[in-house]
Protein backbone atom coordinates (compact mmCIF):
# COMPACT_ATOMS: atom_id res chain seq x y z
CA UNK A 1 0.00 0.00 0.00
CA UNK A 2 1.25 3.50 -0.83
CA UNK A 3 1.42 5.45 2.45
CA UNK A 4 2.26 9.14 2.80
CA UNK A 5 4.31 9.84 5.95
CA UNK A 6 4.36 13.53 6.81
CA UNK A 7 7.32 14.43 9.00
CA UNK A 8 8.91 11.13 8.03
CA UNK A 9 12.42 12.59 8.26
CA UNK A 10 11.98 13.17 11.99
CA UNK A 11 12.49 10.98 15.04
CA UNK A 12 9.21 9.07 15.34
CA UNK A 13 8.29 9.45 11.67
CA UNK A 14 11.48 7.78 10.45
CA UNK A 15 10.90 4.80 12.73
CA UNK A 16 7.33 4.55 11.40
CA UNK A 17 8.69 4.48 7.85
CA UNK A 18 10.86 1.51 8.78
CA UNK A 19 7.89 -0.25 10.41
CA UNK A 20 5.89 0.22 7.21
CA UNK A 21 8.72 -1.18 5.10
CA UNK A 22 9.02 -4.25 7.32
CA UNK A 23 5.44 -5.31 6.56
CA UNK A 24 5.64 -4.59 2.83
CA UNK A 25 4.09 -1.13 2.48
CA UNK A 26 5.54 1.57 0.20
CA UNK A 27 6.04 4.79 2.21
CA UNK A 28 6.58 8.22 0.67
CA UNK A 29 7.93 10.95 2.95
CA UNK A 30 6.82 14.59 2.90
CA UNK A 31 9.00 16.80 5.11
CA UNK A 32 10.07 20.44 4.97
CA UNK A 33 13.32 19.43 6.76
CA UNK A 34 12.96 22.22 9.34
CA UNK A 35 13.70 19.56 11.96
CA UNK A 36 14.01 16.39 9.86
CA UNK A 37 17.09 14.80 8.31
CA UNK A 38 17.41 14.23 4.57
CA UNK A 39 20.19 11.66 5.03
CA UNK A 40 17.93 9.45 7.14
CA UNK A 41 15.28 9.21 4.43
CA UNK A 42 17.51 9.00 1.38
CA UNK A 43 20.45 7.12 2.87
CA UNK A 44 19.21 4.90 5.70
CA UNK A 45 15.60 4.27 4.72
CA UNK A 46 15.97 4.71 0.93
CA UNK A 47 12.41 5.85 0.24
CA UNK A 48 11.07 8.77 -1.84
CA UNK A 49 11.38 12.18 -0.17
CA UNK A 50 9.38 15.23 -1.23
CA UNK A 51 10.74 18.38 0.41
CA UNK A 52 7.76 20.69 0.83
CA UNK A 53 5.52 22.25 3.42
CA UNK A 54 2.02 20.99 4.15
CA UNK A 55 0.74 24.48 3.35
CA UNK A 56 2.03 24.07 -0.24
CA UNK A 57 -1.22 22.75 -1.66
CA UNK A 58 0.16 22.34 -5.19
CA UNK A 59 2.99 20.12 -3.92
CA UNK A 60 0.68 18.05 -1.73
CA UNK A 61 -1.90 17.60 -4.49
CA UNK A 62 0.81 16.47 -6.92
CA UNK A 63 2.25 14.05 -4.38
CA UNK A 64 -1.12 12.43 -3.71
CA UNK A 65 -1.78 11.97 -7.44
CA UNK A 66 1.72 11.02 -8.59
CA UNK A 67 2.19 8.39 -5.89
CA UNK A 68 -1.44 7.19 -5.79
CA UNK A 69 -1.51 7.59 -2.00
CA UNK A 70 -3.87 5.21 -0.22
CA UNK A 71 -3.36 6.26 3.43
CA UNK A 72 -1.49 8.80 5.57
CA UNK A 73 0.57 8.78 8.76
CA UNK A 74 0.69 12.39 9.95
CA UNK A 75 3.65 13.30 12.18
CA UNK A 76 4.59 16.75 10.86
CA UNK A 77 4.33 19.26 13.72
CA UNK A 78 6.29 21.53 16.02
CA UNK A 79 6.63 19.87 19.43
CA UNK A 80 8.43 22.13 21.93
CA UNK A 81 6.14 23.03 24.82
CA UNK A 82 8.15 26.05 25.98
CA UNK A 83 8.40 27.48 22.48
CA UNK A 84 4.65 27.04 22.02
CA UNK A 85 4.09 29.24 25.08
CA UNK A 86 6.44 31.98 23.87
CA UNK A 87 5.32 31.82 20.23
CA UNK A 88 1.82 30.31 20.02
CA UNK A 89 1.16 31.81 16.60
CA UNK A 90 3.88 29.62 15.09
CA UNK A 91 2.32 26.50 16.62
CA UNK A 92 -1.23 27.19 15.56
CA UNK A 93 -0.11 28.18 12.06
CA UNK A 94 1.96 25.01 11.60
CA UNK A 95 0.23 22.34 13.64
CA UNK A 96 -3.36 23.41 13.00
CA UNK A 97 -2.97 25.25 9.69
CA UNK A 98 -0.72 22.60 8.18
CA UNK A 99 -3.06 19.81 9.27
CA UNK A 100 -6.08 21.64 7.86
CA UNK A 101 -4.30 22.04 4.52
CA UNK A 102 -3.51 18.32 4.50
CA UNK A 103 -7.07 17.28 5.35
CA UNK A 104 -8.47 19.57 2.66
CA UNK A 105 -6.10 18.00 0.13
CA UNK A 106 -7.16 14.49 1.18
CA UNK A 107 -10.85 15.33 0.81
CA UNK A 108 -10.26 16.86 -2.62
CA UNK A 109 -8.16 13.86 -3.70
CA UNK A 110 -10.90 11.46 -2.66
CA UNK A 111 -13.56 13.54 -4.37
CA UNK A 112 -11.76 13.64 -7.72
CA UNK A 113 -11.55 9.84 -7.64
CA UNK A 114 -15.17 9.46 -6.59
CA UNK A 115 -14.08 7.88 -3.32
CA UNK A 116 -13.72 8.70 0.36
CA UNK A 117 -10.53 10.51 1.45
CA UNK A 118 -7.48 8.36 2.19
CA UNK A 119 -7.61 7.44 5.88
CA UNK A 120 -5.17 9.07 8.29
CA UNK A 121 -3.32 8.08 11.46
CA UNK A 122 -2.62 11.19 13.52
CA UNK A 123 0.28 11.67 15.92
CA UNK A 124 -1.19 13.42 18.97
CA UNK A 125 0.12 13.79 22.51
CA UNK A 126 -0.58 13.22 26.19
CA UNK A 127 -0.29 17.00 26.49
CA UNK A 128 -3.94 17.13 25.41
CA UNK A 129 -4.88 15.92 28.91
CA UNK A 130 -3.28 18.84 30.74
CA UNK A 131 -2.77 18.39 34.48
CA UNK A 132 -3.77 14.78 35.24
CA UNK A 133 -6.63 14.11 37.63
CA UNK A 134 -5.41 10.55 38.24
CA UNK A 135 -2.08 8.77 38.09
CA UNK A 136 -3.02 6.21 35.42
CA UNK A 137 -4.53 8.08 32.48
CA UNK A 138 -7.04 6.44 30.17
CA UNK A 139 -8.55 7.84 26.98
CA UNK A 140 -11.68 9.04 28.76
CA UNK A 141 -9.66 11.37 31.00
CA UNK A 142 -10.80 14.99 30.44
CA UNK A 143 -8.80 16.94 27.85
CA UNK A 144 -7.70 20.32 29.18
CA UNK A 145 -4.30 21.24 27.68
CA UNK A 146 -2.28 23.85 29.55
CA UNK A 147 -0.02 24.93 26.70
CA UNK A 148 -0.49 25.86 23.02
CA UNK A 149 1.31 22.72 21.85
CA UNK A 150 -1.24 20.44 23.52
CA UNK A 151 -4.07 22.73 22.49
CA UNK A 152 -2.98 22.67 18.83
CA UNK A 153 -3.00 18.88 18.82
CA UNK A 154 -6.45 18.77 20.42
CA UNK A 155 -7.80 21.14 17.76
CA UNK A 156 -6.62 18.71 15.07
CA UNK A 157 -8.29 15.82 16.89
CA UNK A 158 -11.55 17.78 16.79
CA UNK A 159 -11.00 18.57 13.12
CA UNK A 160 -10.68 14.85 12.40
CA UNK A 161 -14.01 14.17 14.11
CA UNK A 162 -15.69 16.94 12.10
CA UNK A 163 -14.12 15.81 8.81
CA UNK A 164 -15.27 12.28 9.55
CA UNK A 165 -18.87 13.38 9.96
CA UNK A 166 -18.88 15.74 6.98
CA UNK A 167 -16.58 14.08 4.43
CA UNK A 168 -16.25 10.46 5.50
CA UNK A 169 -12.58 10.78 6.55
CA UNK A 170 -11.55 7.77 8.65
CA UNK A 171 -8.90 8.34 11.32
CA UNK A 172 -6.97 6.90 14.23
CA UNK A 173 -5.46 9.18 16.89
CA UNK A 174 -2.50 8.16 19.04
CA UNK A 175 -1.74 10.14 22.19
CA UNK A 176 1.91 9.51 23.05
CA UNK A 177 3.57 9.65 26.39
CA UNK A 178 7.42 9.87 26.43
CA UNK A 179 8.91 8.46 23.23
CA UNK A 180 12.44 7.20 23.85
CA UNK A 181 15.14 4.85 22.60
CA UNK A 182 16.31 4.09 19.08
CA UNK A 183 16.00 1.39 16.44
CA UNK A 184 17.85 -1.76 17.62
CA UNK A 185 20.00 -1.55 14.46
CA UNK A 186 21.38 1.76 15.83
CA UNK A 187 20.98 3.55 12.49
CA UNK A 188 17.88 5.53 13.49
CA UNK A 189 17.67 7.59 16.66
CA UNK A 190 16.89 10.85 18.39
CA UNK A 191 18.67 14.02 17.24
CA UNK A 192 16.73 17.17 18.09
CA UNK A 193 18.04 20.72 18.08
CA UNK A 194 17.51 21.92 20.70
CA UNK A 195 17.20 18.67 22.68
CA UNK A 196 14.60 18.66 25.45
CA UNK A 197 14.01 14.96 26.18
CA UNK A 198 15.46 13.44 29.33
CA UNK A 199 17.21 10.33 28.00
CA UNK A 200 19.24 12.00 25.22
CA UNK A 201 20.06 14.85 27.62
CA UNK A 202 21.41 12.33 30.14
CA UNK A 203 23.47 10.60 27.45
CA UNK A 204 24.77 13.97 26.23
CA UNK A 205 25.92 14.74 29.76
CA UNK A 206 27.66 11.37 29.94
CA UNK A 207 29.59 11.99 26.72
CA UNK A 208 30.55 15.58 27.48
CA UNK A 209 28.27 17.07 24.84
CA UNK A 210 26.71 19.06 27.69
CA UNK A 211 28.20 19.82 31.12
CA UNK A 212 25.42 18.42 33.31
CA UNK A 213 21.82 17.29 33.54
CA UNK A 214 19.30 19.38 35.47
CA UNK A 215 16.72 17.70 37.69
CA UNK A 216 13.72 19.99 38.01
CA UNK A 217 12.37 19.40 41.50
CA UNK A 218 13.34 16.89 44.17
CA UNK A 219 10.41 17.49 46.50
CA UNK A 220 7.58 15.73 44.66
CA UNK A 221 5.44 13.19 46.55
CA UNK A 222 7.26 10.23 44.96
CA UNK A 223 9.64 7.66 46.41
CA UNK A 224 12.79 9.63 45.52
CA UNK A 225 11.22 13.09 45.19
CA UNK A 226 11.58 13.35 41.40
CA UNK A 227 8.86 13.26 38.74
CA UNK A 228 7.66 9.93 37.37
CA UNK A 229 6.98 9.51 33.65
CA UNK A 230 5.99 6.75 31.23
CA UNK A 231 8.73 5.97 28.66
CA UNK A 232 7.71 4.12 25.49
CA UNK A 233 10.21 2.74 22.98
CA UNK A 234 10.01 4.59 19.67
CA UNK A 235 9.95 1.32 17.70
CA UNK A 236 6.93 0.20 19.72
CA UNK A 237 5.24 3.49 18.86
CA UNK A 238 6.00 2.87 15.20
CA UNK A 239 4.54 -0.63 15.33
CA UNK A 240 1.34 0.77 16.83
CA UNK A 241 0.94 3.01 13.79
CA UNK A 242 1.06 0.03 11.47
CA UNK A 243 -1.60 -1.71 13.56
CA UNK A 244 -3.70 1.45 13.58
CA UNK A 245 -3.40 1.68 9.82
CA UNK A 246 -4.51 -1.92 9.43
CA UNK A 247 -7.56 -1.23 11.59
CA UNK A 248 -8.41 1.84 9.49
CA UNK A 249 -8.29 -0.09 6.24
CA UNK A 250 -10.66 -2.72 7.63
CA UNK A 251 -13.11 -0.28 9.25
CA UNK A 252 -15.92 1.83 7.85
CA UNK A 253 -16.31 3.99 10.96
CA UNK A 254 -15.83 7.72 10.46
CA UNK A 255 -15.46 8.46 14.18
CA UNK A 256 -11.80 8.83 15.23
CA UNK A 257 -10.48 5.90 17.25
CA UNK A 258 -8.32 7.37 20.04
CA UNK A 259 -5.58 5.41 21.80
CA UNK A 260 -2.96 6.13 24.43
CA UNK A 261 0.50 4.74 23.76
CA UNK A 262 2.60 4.11 26.85
CA UNK A 263 4.03 1.23 28.84
CA UNK A 264 1.76 1.69 31.83
CA UNK A 265 4.83 1.76 34.07
CA UNK A 266 6.42 4.93 35.40
CA UNK A 267 10.06 5.66 36.10
CA UNK A 268 11.33 8.65 38.04
CA UNK A 269 13.92 11.07 36.72
CA UNK A 270 16.39 9.71 39.27
CA UNK A 271 15.67 6.13 38.19
CA UNK A 272 16.42 7.06 34.58
CA UNK A 273 19.73 8.64 35.61
CA UNK A 274 20.70 5.63 37.75
CA UNK A 275 19.74 3.17 35.00
CA UNK A 276 21.76 5.14 32.45
CA UNK A 277 24.80 4.91 34.73
CA UNK A 278 24.37 1.14 34.88
CA UNK A 279 23.85 0.70 31.12
CA UNK A 280 26.72 2.95 30.01
CA UNK A 281 29.18 2.41 32.85
CA UNK A 282 29.62 6.17 33.02
CA UNK A 283 28.84 8.95 35.43
CA UNK A 284 27.57 12.47 34.89
CA UNK A 285 27.12 15.74 36.71
CA UNK A 286 23.63 16.32 38.08
CA UNK A 287 22.32 19.76 39.05
CA UNK A 288 19.21 20.23 41.18
CA UNK A 289 16.86 22.94 39.94
CA UNK A 290 13.48 24.38 40.88
CA UNK A 291 10.28 22.68 39.80
CA UNK A 292 8.91 23.65 36.39
CA UNK A 293 5.41 25.08 36.35
CA UNK A 294 2.83 22.54 35.21
CA UNK A 295 4.96 19.44 35.86
CA UNK A 296 2.70 16.89 37.60
CA UNK A 297 4.35 14.42 40.03
CA UNK A 298 3.22 11.33 38.11
CA UNK A 299 2.17 10.91 34.47
CA UNK A 300 1.59 7.33 33.33
CA UNK A 301 -0.59 5.97 30.54
CA UNK A 302 -3.13 3.22 30.50
CA UNK A 303 -2.70 1.62 27.07
CA UNK A 304 -5.21 -1.15 27.77
CA UNK A 305 -7.44 0.02 24.92
CA UNK A 306 -4.65 -0.19 22.31
CA UNK A 307 -3.67 -3.62 23.59
CA UNK A 308 -7.25 -4.90 23.51
CA UNK A 309 -8.46 -3.38 20.22
CA UNK A 310 -5.26 -3.31 18.15
CA UNK A 311 -3.45 -6.30 19.64
CA UNK A 312 -0.52 -3.99 20.37
CA UNK A 313 2.22 -5.47 22.54
CA UNK A 314 5.33 -3.37 23.24
CA UNK A 315 8.44 -5.38 22.41
CA UNK A 316 10.83 -3.24 24.45
CA UNK A 317 9.06 -2.18 27.67
CA UNK A 318 12.12 -2.35 29.95
CA UNK A 319 13.83 0.96 30.73
CA UNK A 320 17.27 -0.66 30.51
CA UNK A 321 16.59 -1.90 26.97
CA UNK A 322 15.32 1.52 25.91
CA UNK A 323 18.53 3.02 27.28
CA UNK A 324 20.73 0.36 25.68
CA UNK A 325 19.26 1.10 22.25
CA UNK A 326 19.51 4.86 22.76
CA UNK A 327 23.14 4.50 23.91
CA UNK A 328 24.10 2.31 20.94
CA UNK A 329 22.74 4.91 18.54
CA UNK A 330 24.31 7.76 20.51
CA UNK A 331 27.75 6.15 20.28
CA UNK A 332 27.33 5.63 16.54
CA UNK A 333 25.95 9.10 15.84
CA UNK A 334 28.42 11.01 18.03
CA UNK A 335 31.59 8.87 17.71
CA UNK A 336 33.95 11.68 18.69
CA UNK A 337 32.28 11.94 22.09
CA UNK A 338 32.36 8.30 23.16
CA UNK A 339 35.83 8.02 24.66
CA UNK A 340 36.27 7.38 28.37
CA UNK A 341 35.55 10.46 30.43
Amino acid sequence: MKVLVTGGAGYIGSHAVRALLKVGHSPVVLDNLSHGHRAIVEGVLDVPLIVADLADRTAVDQLLRNHAIEAVLHFAAFTYVGESVSDPSRYYANNVGGSLALLDALVAFGSERGASPPPIVFSSTAATYGVPQQELISEDHPTAPINPYGASKLVVERMLADFGRAYGLRSVVFRYFNAAGADPAADLGEAHEPETHLIPLVLDAMTGRRPAISVFGRDYPTADGTCIRDYIHVSDLADAHVLGLEQLMASSSTSPAIYNLGNGTGYSVQQVIDAARTVTGRDLSVVSAERREGDPPVLVASSAKARAELGWRPQYPELTVILEHAWAWHQRHFPSNTGNL
